[in-house]
């Protein structure tokens, strides 16, 4: 135990101290690293696709200094909007992962994607797909012995990045999970559209960036939409879960409604009929009463995390009894 754990800080001692690789062009290059923790280091990343230096966070599989030859399964765990640019230390703040996958032997990675940056190569502006799957997957081969093993998961706007990203990429992500995510961009037709360029516009960008005018660009819109994209999630195992915004029994007493919830309630509801519909392994957990809050996406990540692992062909036991079954 003692030399692991010997091992272990050797390890974490020689990443805090790697300087910066040399920039080249169209190679995202670290730029700053500091060891947070027995497993969390913090990455500044600067990246040609955003042209801008972004964090990223990482949580190092537990046997990471012990095997220093191994390259490891992946797990992208994905933000949500609205988050001041500190997107990637939410789900390490917000929530007990760093705990509850002390035991998980896969690099988990928390990338940044900004306030409302959807996910996507902007038609103008950040090309922020590019940035997460191109320049920092090379980056994590390369630097942080990440394998071809990968899943992919996420809350709210994360949880359309999640699924957007692994039918977008086919062959990429071997698991995709959504918590409260926003799979059905188009639901509801021009107040659901409408929304998200007010959300975006709400951030001083010009929305019609993103994915161009919803009627007049109604293809790239339905290019990044997952329930669009169902057919090209056909082969993996896919992991919907979310509230219908009634308060419910992780809230605090006297909670409000939450529409929000209620609106990516039914979109999850008609995009598991989809992905049912085209033959894509999917399981749900449509709770019922729950709001879009963070004991939520918690207790889903554990639900859905034994899925995510037997995708990523690593061992994973639990540390507590799983939430019961939806």
């Amino acid at each position: 135990m003692l030399r692991k754990a010997l091992v272990l800080l050797l390890t974490l001692v020689s990443l805090a101290v790697t300087p910066p690789a040399l920039a080249s062009p169209g190679r995202a290059v670290v730029l700053e690293e500091r060891v947070l923790g027995d497993r969390m280091v913090e990455l500044l990343v600067r990246s040609p696709a955003l042209d801008a230096d972004v964090g990223v966070r990482l949580l190092l599989p537990k046997d990471y200094g012990a095997k220093p030859g191994k390259r490891w399964p992946t797990l992208y765990l994905l933000h949500g909007c609205c988050s001041a640019a500190e997107g990637h230390i939410e789900w390490t703040t917000y929530s007990d992962v760093e705990d509850y996958t002390k035991d998980l032997n896969a690099l988990i990675v928390m990338p940044e994607a900004g306030d409302v940056g959807f996910y996507s190569d902007w038609l103008s502006g950040p090309a922020w797909e590019t940035f997460h799957l191109t320049e920092l997957r090379r980056l994590l081969e390369q630097r942080y012995r990440s394998g071809h093993e990968r899943a992919v998961a996420g809350l709210s706007m994360g949880g359309f990045g999640a699924l957007s990203y692994a039918a977008r990429n086919p062959g990429m992500f071997r698991a995709a999970a959504s918590y409260s995510g926003l799979v059905h961009t188009t639901f509801g037709g021009e107040p659901a559209t409408t929304g998200i360029l007010n959300l975006i516009a709400a951030f001083g960008e010009d929305p019609l960036k993103l994915w161009g005018d919803p009627v007049a660009q109604a293809r790239i819109w339905a290019a990044h939409n997952p329930y669009d994209l169902a057919r090209r999630l056909r082969g993996i195992p896919v992991f919907l879960a979310s509230g219908n915004g009634e308060p419910g029994p992780l809230d605090p007493l006297g909670a409000a409604f939450d529409p929000l919830e209620q609106t990516l309630g039914a979109q999850a509801v008609v995009t598991a009929d989809r992905l049912r519909e085209v033959g894509v392994k999917v399981t749900t957990c449509l709770y019922g009463p729950g709001t879009h809050t963070w004991p939520y996406w918690e207790r889903e990540l554990h639900r859905s995390l034994p899925m995510l692992a037997k995708a990523l062909g690593v061992p994973f036991t639990p540390p507590e009894a799983l939430p019961a079954a939806c």
